[in-house]
């Protein structure tokens, strides 16, 4: 028995490993294409602040969520990037084509989340970063990207990407 139990354990940790370096490479291949002038471009929030990504990571890492008010996955990561915020980390949001400021703000109340938020209607931000796919998660330190991650994501797999940009 405990031979099956080894051979098991030993083709469970192989099937974790590739199932690892596959999540790897579909997070290079799906990689935001950071446009030229991404770190000083002024963004304003729906609370009417501009902000640059630059300013926001120079103190601390900032977690840039890329989400939609349509996207079924980022149902379930929504709430762990707002107990993220609550917890104190440094947050930024940006929505993807889930309509007006109106709509996103009224998405956000009825969600129960409250976390800064870009409300990219159009697309415009999201396409300049070359987006493909919601929920997308990138972590800058000191105007420089660190990591990037799209689909979903666990609240540890983001709390370990933050601490990572912070020892980094």
């Amino acid at each position: 028995m405990s031979g099956k139990l080894r051979r098991w354990l030993r083709e469970g940790l192989i099937l974790l490993a590739l199932l690892a370096g596959a999540m790897l490479l579909m997070d290079v291949w799906r990689a935001p294409q950071l446009p030229a002038s991404f770190d000083s471009t002024p963004l304003q929030t729906l609370d009417g602040e501009t902000v640059t990504l630059a300013a926001l990571s120079n103190e601390e890492p900032v977690l840039i969520y890329f989400w939609a008010s349509w996207c079924g996955v980022c149902r379930f990561t929504t709430p762990e990037v707002a107990r993220l915020r609550s917890e104190g980390e440094n947050i930024m949001t940006i929505a993807l084509r889930s309509g007006s400021e109106a709509d996103v703000a009224h998405w956000l109340s009825r969600k129960g989340v409250a976390f800064p938020v870009i409300n990219d209607a159009e697309g415009t931000i999201s396409r300049s970063w070359d987006i493909s796919v919601t929920p997308t998660l990138v972590v800058m330190s000191q105007g420089r990207v660190v990591s990037t991650t799209s689909g979903w994501t666990s609240y540890w797999g983001m709390k370990i990407r933050l601490w990572w940009a912070k020892t980094w």
